[in-house]
């Protein structure tokens, strides 16, 4: 009996020390990880900012965990509101919920987003703050990832603080060595300056022929003027009218060549060969780039410049007009082809300078990249409208700049702030009554080095 008695005494007097031990620690715990991201700062808080990219870094430590787990996002796609959910077993990581609290950027100082945690984590009040800090001149940015949590009297959830460096340290330190690694992808261009929008381009018929020229103004102008004059001679034979402005379809931009298709939209869906209509909107789709893979060489050679597209086909015997090449496009001529541009969602930009476009191409993929919105190059490639009279010098001209995207919310931040303006609609009897603009002799070279590329595209 005298023992059951010490025992019994003895639990009481660690009971009691353990309440005044409990007493005695702190009612808050705070723990942070840094890592410097060579990136641009506005990259790495966009990314913050909004959770459409979430899985692809910090998500990956809740899925190595359970790899059934679901995420699903609601509330704005960006900023305070933002929120993120997952759900998974209750014995590994149950369910979770991530909210945007509040976002602040300085890119001259410190930037700072804040999310609300509900989880089973021990304690209330749970928050992840994100500190950016750019320095050497924006080149590198020292990334903070913070925890903070108040546990009040409950003095269960102070002594929890013993193990805060289990779970909320490794999601930390994964997401942020993960991050790194997901805006390595992200082309480092400065996207500040721009406004773009998402919108729905509509379907539209096109006359084009596909072509390259070496990467120099000069060239590209000249390239471009020679396979309008060919689709403008075609557009007469063909009784349609230009009904929009000079499309540049990039099919590649090479370390030398640009490869491009050059597009003039036109007034009908059918097009009249040989006094045989043909309805566009009836054409199989474009081909797949494993189904052009797996598919045998065609006569049709897409991607080569228009002289030499023809000395190819003539050569393997002229395909007829009125088929489809490989590309399931309707053929006109030797160089010619129509089709249907889908109809599909877009992120676009204006921009003023034809020498700024390949970078502005590079930051909408780099915008698209950090705001989470889905491209594929090879299915739904860059392009760019003339939205300015050919006559126009080049450092005058206005483009709008294109980028098909996917899974996008249904307004860019920028619109909801009113800061991009609704994409209006041209005056189709502009372009049909304008003509080509003659090749200029002053040969100017496109920018090459990246230094020198980013400073044309922030003027």
């Amino acid at each position: 009996m005298t023992r059951v008695l010490e025992f019994v005494v003895a639990l009481i007097m660690v009971f009691i020390l353990a309440v005044i031990v409990g007493l005695f620690l702190p009612s808050h715990a705070h723990i942070e990880r840094s890592i410097e991201i060579s990136h641009n700062p506005q990259h790495i808080y966009d990314v913050l900012n909004n959770f459409r990219r979430f899985q692809d870094y910090a998500g990956g430590e809740l899925q190595a965990q359970d790899p059934k787990v679901k995420f699903t996002l609601s509330g704005p796609a960006y900023g305070p509101g933002a929120t993120f959910n997952w759900t998974g077993s209750s014995d590994t990581i149950g369910s979770g919920t991530l909210v945007n609290q509040s976002g602040n950027i300085d890119l001259a100082g410190k930037s700072t987003v804040t999310w609300g945690i509900t989880n089973d984590w021990h304690g209330k009040n749970k928050t992840f703050t994100f500190d950016v800090t750019p320095r050497q001149g924006q080149r590198v940015s020292t990334v903070t990832w913070g925890y903070d949590v108040d546990y009040g009297w409950n003095l269960i959830d102070r002594y929890s603080q013993l193990w805060i460096h289990g779970a909320p340290a490794t999601m930390i330190q994964y997401g942020l060595d993960s991050l790194q690694n997901m805006l390595a992808g992200i082309p480092n261009i400065d996207y500040g300056k721009l406004n773009p929008g998402l919108y729905k381009a509509d379907a539209t018929p096109v006359l084009l022929i596909s072509t390259k020229a070496t990467r120099t103004l000069d060239d590209i102008d000249t390239a471009k003027a020679d396979a309008l004059k060919q689709i403008e001679g075609v557009m007469g034979k063909l009784g349609v009218k230009a009904a929009g402005p000079t499309t540049t379809i990039t099919t590649d931009w090479g370390d030398t060549n640009y490869t491009f298709d050059l597009a003039v939209p036109i007034d009908s869906t059918t097009v009249t060969i040989d006094g045989k209509p043909y309805d566009l909107t009836k054409l199989p789709p474009r081909p797949t780039p494993e189904q052009m893979a797996a598919a045998p060489a065609a006569s049709a050679s897409a991607g080569q410049p228009a002289s030499a597209s023809s000395a190819a086909e003539t050569a393997e015997g002229s395909p007829a007009p009125g088929s489809l090449d490989k590309l399931n496009q309707l053929i006109v001529n030797d160089s010619v082809r129509a089709r249907m541009i889908p109809e599909r969602e877009v992120l676009e930009a204006e921009w003023t300078g034809e020498a700024g476009i390949p970078l502005m191409r590079m930051a909408l993929q780099a915008y698209a990249g950090t705001h989470g919105y889905n491209f594929n190059e090879a299915t739904g490639r860059l392009y760019d409208q003339l939205t300015s009279l050919p006559s126009v010098s080049n450092a005058d001209q206005v483009y709008r700049v294109f980028l098909p995207v996917t899974n996008a919310p249904a307004q860019t931040p920028e619109q909801m702030s009113g800061r991009a303006a609704p994409l209006t609609a041209l005056d189709p009897t502009i372009w049909s009554s304008a003509a080509p603009k003659p090749a200029e002799t002053e040969k100017k070279a496109e920018p090459r080095k990246p230094a020198r590329a980013r400073q044309r595209h922030r003027r």
